[in-house]
């Protein structure tokens, strides 16, 4: 299945109320081009090199999600482009993101990563840490907290992974009370994206099934 099928197909399946990002990291511009061209407009990196030249090069209307661990000394790499930073894992993080946007004269939209899966090495806040930081967004007036972001557990067992997406959408519901315009939840990818949208993702995250196997 092609590119622009695979795109028609999510879109036929996904609910209305749930973006589609194509994650296109390691994918090349024609690959993006063809998605372009059946209608997609959002699309996912996690390199800002990568993601700031193909934003010099492609159509001025996509709207670039930023999706990879983001370190402080990159930052300016992504602020100038990113339409939401779905990745903010650190207060430390956040402040360097606020700063570069104030710089720019602009407020960046960003998500909170939250650490639900059972692995180590994934970033994140807990959830506590989560709803600590929401609540002091105020210190931080060049970013506007639009929703949290997470991983499921990489593993066979779904009923793990759809505890953990539940235990997100709990964590959103409750951020969401309390800030107005905090109602996005990103989770799921192309191995469990359909358990996501049963469990009431907002955005999903999906490179594999539209642009098959990346090559890094």
């Amino acid at each position: 299945m092609g590119i622009a099928e695979s795109i028609r197909q999510l879109k036929n399946e996904l609910p209305s109320t749930v973006q589609l990002v194509a994650v296109s990291k390691f994918k090349p511009v024609e690959a993006i081009m063809e998605a372009y061209s059946a209608g997609q407009r959002a699309f996912g990196e996690n390199r800002p090199q990568e993601l700031a030249a193909k934003a010099g090069v492609l159509p001025d209307d996509i709207a670039w999600h930023f999706i990879g661990h983001l370190q402080t000394n990159k930052v300016k790499m992504v602020v100038p482009y990113a339409t939401l930073i779905h990745s903010v894992d650190s207060e430390r993080l956040l402040a360097e993101i606020d700063r570069c946007a104030r710089s720019l004269g602009r407020v960046c939209d960003i998500l909170l990563e939250v650490h639900i899966a059972a692995e180590s090495s994934k970033h994140g806040f807990s959830c506590e840490e989560a709803e600590a930081v929401a609540a002091r967004m105020g210190e931080w007036p060049g970013v506007r907290l639009r929703g949290v972001m997470g991983m499921a557990t990489f593993t066979d067992d779904m009923e793990q992974v759809r505890q953990e997406f539940r235990n997100l959408k709990a964590l959103s519901g409750r951020m969401a009370a309390r800030i107005p315009g905090c109602d996005i939840i990103s989770m799921g990818m192309s191995d469990d994206w359909r358990i996501a949208v049963e469990e009431g993702t907002t955005l999903v995250r999906i490179g594999t099934f539209i642009f098959g196997k990346r090559n890094a």
